[in-house]
């Protein structure tokens, strides 16, 4: 059985996560049916989904959930989040995207809708008792902003208070004219815990010391974390670059000089926003000691890109990289145990340990 954590709500008081959650393979697998299977995850966006009819197969986080999933756009042209499995023997339905009048399973000739619902068998005549509820797909929950999709599979909560969270501040952007650069998209395998990546990533305590480049371009002393209940932000404001946003009058910002918006959504996934467009960052675990980080690109404005804060990316990318595996070589350590917060630039990193550990606490909650 996993153990508990306690992360006292008082910053000035609390220590972090005991180096045993990021090193006891209990804790790992906790994760995935206390944390992961309880939160949103980046399903993709609605770019291969235009028509009626379109169907794209994925899996949800290989290599750690494994889950077979599929998007649909159905008749009605609402998108959906199918279970891949047919509900017959466990076969995979679709094995590839495309445009289809119904789901049929390649194997025995179970025939689904494009909403999931179950609609013929073959010799299936004289079965008892049939069909029943759970000879439909499962569905899923979706939500959509702008273009983009998420899907959860048992989530603890409504991922439109995370969208409303980030249209606080990012609504007055066309995100449906955001246009996807797999150009620019890459993958990163890192020899590390996932969730020292986050920890990483929601803290601008490091930046002085890790990312000479970046520090040029972004004023440390104002730079700004802004908590809410799923997710939180860190603002970015410009010093020596004039890459900023042009934010509307009436814009909670309006008149600050902002050089990237970077958002993070609990557990995983990071939208950093800059004036030429989004960076989405999905940290996948793949093991104990490995994860992989996808950068997803979606430009709005190419005159801006390569300047400012949301350049060289792969540079801060490497440089982050580094210090993450170094901190889980460190923890390794049987003479470090935990560490403390620093109140005024750690707050992004309290906020995380706390979900974490109230999450894996209510582990038996529906």
């Amino acid at each position: 059985m996993a153990p508990k954590f306690f992360i006292d709500p008082d910053i000035r008081k609390a220590s972090t996560l005991p180096s045993y959650f990021y090193r006891h393979t209990e804790v790992f697998e906790a994760l995935k049916e206390k944390v992961f299977y309880r939160s949103w995850q980046w399903a993709g966006d609605t770019l291969d989904l235009k028509e009626k009819g379109s169907v794209s197969p994925f899996t949800l986080l290989p290599g750690f959930l494994e889950e077979p999933l599929l998007m649909s756009r159905d008749g009605q042209g609402t998108v959906r989040c199918l279970s891949n499995v047919c509900t017959h023997r466990g076969n995979l339905v679709v094995e590839r995207p495309g445009k289809y009048r119904k789901l049929v399973c390649g194997y025995h000739g179970r025939r689904f809708s494009l909403d999931g619902r179950f609609e013929f068998m073959p010799e299936f005549g004289e079965t008892m008792d049939f069909p029943r509820p759970c000879d439909d797909l499962h569905t899923f929950p979706v939500r959509q902003w702008g273009p983009f999709v998420f899907a959860g599979l048992s989530p603890a909560f409504d991922f439109q208070s995370v969208i409303d969270c980030m249209d606080e501040r990012i609504g007055f952007l066309p995100l449906t004219e955001f246009k996807r650069d797999a150009k620019r998209d890459k993958d990163y395998t890192i020899q590390a815990h996932w969730a020292l990546y986050c920890d990483n990533y929601l803290e601008g305590f490091h930046i002085p010391f890790v990312h000479e480049d970046l520090n040029e371009v972004l004023d440390y002393g104002n730079y700004e974390t802004v908590l809410y209940d799923h997710c939180n932000l860190q603002i970015g404001y410009a010093e020596g670059t004039d890459e900023v946003f042009d934010l509307p009058k009436g814009h909670i910002d309006y008149g600050k000089k902002v050089a990237a918006y970077y958002y993070w959504v609990f557990p995983n996934m990071m939208f950093n926003f800059y004036p030429w467009g989004l960076s989405v960052n999905l940290v996948q675990p793949q093991s104990i000691s490995q994860t992989k980080v996808s950068f997803l690109n979606y430009v709005y404005d190419a005159t801006k890109l390569d300047k400012g804060a949301g350049t060289g990316l792969d540079k801060v990318e490497m440089e982050d990289e580094a210090v993450v595996e170094g901190v889980h070589k460190g923890i390794r350590s049987r003479y470090y145990q935990a560490g403390r917060f620093s109140p005024t630039r750690e707050k992004g990193v309290h906020h995380f340990h706390s979900l974490l550990a109230r999450f894996l606490d209510k582990a038996e909650e529906k």
